[in-house]
Order: C-alpha cells, then sequence, then structure tokens
C-alpha cells in the first residue's frame, strides 16, 4: 500500500550525509546463486546539475542533499510467477556517479508501495514515479535496486501479487540477485554490504523479503539492517478488522483492501464470483472495475455478511488460510531490524506493526526496535520513517 505523497516528503529532509568505509576487495562472490540477468540497459545518466533539472520545480528542495549524478539501468531478469512458471521481469538500478571511485559503495534494495498505474513503477524512471524515489536515493551514496514486481513493467500483462508474501518476496530477491550479478559483471565498487527498506506495501514487501532471505538465502547477501514502514504484516487481524469495524471510507483505501481479496481468490484458486464477497450494487461494480473501483463507505458495508462471518468467526476455512499464509509478522528476525509506524494510521492499522515487534520480542529476538510515530497517520508518517532509516542504516554498517 502506497500514498504518492511518500516521495514528496523526502524534499523537506536536511540529511546528513553518510560517510560509507571503503572496501577494496574484489567483487568476486564465492557463494552460488541463480543466474538471473537477462539485459540491462542503460536510460539516463545525469550530472548532479542534470538531475535537480530534471526534477523541475522540485530540483530547488533536492538540491540541498543531492550529492553528485546517478546513472538510471533498466534491469530485465528472471524470476518465477506465484505458479511455478518462469517469466522474465523487471526493476530499476540507480548507481551514484561519485568523484571518489575508490569508494566501496553498499546495495540498498528498495521496495515501492502501492501503484495503480504501470507508468509509476521504477524501470520506467518517470518523473513522478518510483524510479525517481531510488535515483534520489542513490545520490546518497547507495546502489539502489528497486523491483517493480510482477505485474508492472515487463509483466505489465500479468496481474500484480498485490500483498501476497511469496510473489513480492520473490520477484525482489531475484532482482537482488540481478543486480549482484549486474556489479560483479560491471566491475561496480561494492562493499559487500545490503540494506532493506520500504513502505506500505513496500513495508510488508521488505519484512516478506527479509524472512525470505534469512530462510532460503542466508549465504548471498550480506544482511545489515532492514527498516519496514506501516506494513500490513498481520493479514489475519487485518480482514478480521476491516470485516467487523467502521473505516474511514477512503475510496483508495477500500480500493486498496478490494484488491488484496482480489489477488488471494485468484492465487489460492478459491475462483468465487464477486457477489460471494461483496455486496450490490458494489460487487457488479468491482466485478467491472476490479481494484481500480472507487467506493467510498466504510469497507465493513461492501463485503458480504457470509464473508464477515467466514473472516471473523474463522467458518470460510479456504479464505482464512489464505489471509494466513500472509502473516509475517510472528518469526525470529536475525537481521537488525526497524518496524515504523503511526499509531493514528487508519488505513493500515498501527497493530500490525505492534503486534509484530510484541511477536518478535517473544521469541526472543534482541535486535528489533519499534519505532512508533505518535499522532502519525499512513501520511505524516513517512517524514519520520525516511529521517530513521537513513540514520538506522548508517548505525548498522
Amino acid at each position: 500500500m502506497r500514498i504518492k505523497s511518500f516521495r514528496y516528503f523526502l524534499l523537506s529532509i536536511s540529511l546528513t550525509f553518510i560517510v560509507w568505509s571503503c572496501d577494496k576487495s574484489s567483487t568476486t562472490d564465492p557463494n552460488p546463486q541463480p543466474e538471473v540477468l537477462v539485459s540491462s540497459t542503460l536510460v539516463k545518466e545525469y550530472t548532479k546539475d542534470q538531475l535537480i533539472a530534471a526534477l523541475g520545480p522540485l530540483g530547488s528542495s533536492y538540491s540541498l542533499f543531492i550529492r553528485g549524478g546517478v546513472k538510471q539501468y533498466k534491469i530485465v531478469y528472471k524470476t518465477k510467477d506465484v505458479d511455478g512458471t518462469v517469466i522474465q521481469a523487471s526493476g530499476a538500478l540507480a548507481i551514484p556517479v561519485l568523484t571518489d571511485a575508490n569508494t566501496a559503495l553498499p546495495l540498498a534494495s528498495y521496495q515501492h508501495g502501492t501503484i495503480f498505474s504501470d507508468a509509476d513503477a521504477p524501470s520506467y524512471f518517470s518523473i513522478d514515479g518510483e524510479g525517481t524515489m531510488a535515483s534520489v536515493l542513490s545520490t546518497l551514496g547507495y546502489i539502489v535496486a528497486a523491483p517493480d514486481y510482477i505485474g508492472y513493467g515487463a509483466t505489465n500483462n500479468l496481474p500484480h501479487t498485490y500483498e501476497h508474501r511469496e510473489g513480492l518476496a520473490t520477484a525482489s530477491l531475484d532482482m537482488m540477485r540481478a543486480a549482484k550479478e549486474f556489479i560483479v559483471k560491471e566491475k561496480i565498487n561494492w562493499n559487500k554490504n545490503v540494506y532493506l527498506g520500504g513502505y506500505s506495501e513496500g513495508g510488508f514487501a521488505t519484512l516478506a523479503l527479509q524472512k525470505k532471505i534469512e530462510e532460503e538465502a542466508p549465504s548471498e547477501f550480506n544482511l545489515k539492517a532492514s527498516s519496514c514502514g506501516a506494513g500490513a504484516y498481520n493479514k489475519t487481524l487485518s480482514f478480521k478488522t476491516i470485516a467487523s469495524v467502521e473505516s474511514d471510507g477512503d475510496p483508495t483505501h477500500n480500493a486498496s483492501y478490494i484488491w488484496v481479496i482480489l489477488t488471494y481468490d485468484r492465487i489460492y484458486k478459491l475462483n468465487r464470483p464477486m457477489s460471494s464477497y461483496f455486496v450490490e450494487p458494489y460487487a457488479t461494480q468491482i466485478q467491472k472495475d476490479k481494484q481500480n473501483a472507487r467506493i467510498s463507505v466504510s469497507f465493513n458495508k461492501i463485503i458480504s455478511d457470509n464473508t464477515k462471518k467466514g473472516i471473523t468467526e474463522g467458518t470460510d476455512t479456504a479464505l482464512v488460510n489464505a489471509v494466513k499464509d500472509n502473516d509475517i509478522f510472528d518469526w525470529k528476525p536475525k537481521t537488525p531490524t526497524l518496524l515504523t509506524h503511526g499509531d493514528a494510521d487508519s488505513y493500515v492499522p498501527y497493530f500490525n506493526t505492534k503486534t509484530a515487534y510484541d511477536a518478535m520480542i517473544k521469541r526472543g529476538a534482541t535486535n528489533v526496535k519499534l519505532n512508533t510515530v505518535s499522532g502519525g497517520d499512513h501520511d505524516t508518517s513517512i517524514q519520520k520513517y525516511l529521517l530513521d532509516t537513513i540514520a538506522f542504516f548508517s548505525s548498522n554498517q
């Protein structure tokens, strides 16, 4: 889930430059990993001044902290769709152009939030899109990999795996593998350190990616820190809440909740008619417009009584199990992890982060930090998330 103002909060931030330690070691990695890189295309190279100019009216604010130029690449790589089919996905890779070529840079994987338009996907590098965010972050001294996810960019003919744990994590991990291959191929000076970050849907994707790397590919990447903002990690409680509690009725929020149901219905092969999940006239509207439907009532007035009962009482076993398969709040991270969330968030409720933190601490985690934004909603908490993420990464070199 993503609020578009995410990137604009970055404009008002004054950052202390992060000084990364130099590492002259070879970029050759002894750890085996799948070869996934298909192609890399240089989309654009900017000097510092050109990048500021390209940002238009926003450029003067960015100029306060942009450190240099950036090279923007579109990466195409092999990954697997949710049915196991091998496909070619895409993502953005941003490489900072620094005056000191001997500086060894860290790699950061940036998982973007909800986008309803394919044009906003990172690999297009549109001024209004997520590729611009990746590029600006890169000027702070990171090699930034930003997966489009399945459903955007090279895979825009496929449905997006919205809020699906495995789909998001797999596409993101394989993008990191492709970025690693590119770094070695181009002999880019990388210090082997890796950082993960994302907000909203990106926060959920980041925690899912972190869990997947730690459990399935621990030798491939040297994870130094992970910063997850306002993700819906506790899907079971989230579904019970939106089914039973009055919501703010925001049409974009409702569209996101609808999208999750549509995604799980498809991926878990429930294959139910919309009238099974939603009441009229909304069922017909959703059948026609899918996640692009904009409905301005409390979400618990959109879903059917059978769906409400099945979720809240646990009687709809197939749906309940599909939702539960996407819970990622109850496990013990090995990587230093920052969980940020506003306690007044009406879009992705704060309990998602609080229950994740409590469950992780209960399992014995000592490297997880709860970062509560007092009075912060989904939008207003972004600035603190960004500032605290930079500081958190800097303290975990």
